[in-house]
């Protein structure tokens, strides 16, 4: 079964190894560099907009990010 915490660390790791700067995704996606670290550490998803948006910039499934993969 998928976890909403497997969900957030694949995404985490998605952001980590991506290369950018948090600011630099942020400005791409439309959030704030805050949105950011706050998806990183957990506290909070992004809404399904982002989220897609967030699959294009990191250049990554959104079956990987979601454990589907």
């Amino acid at each position: 079964m998928i976890t909403l915490n497997q969900i957030q660390t694949n995404l985490a790791m998605a952001i980590k190894y991506s290369g950018m700067t948090h600011l630099q995704i942020a400005k791409l996606v439309g959030v704030s560099k805050s949105c950011i670290s706050h998806y990183i550490k957990g506290d909070r998803m992004p809404t399904l907009d982002v989220f897609a948006n967030l699959c294009k910039i990191l250049d990554e499934s959104a079956d990987y990010i979601l454990g589907l993969e």
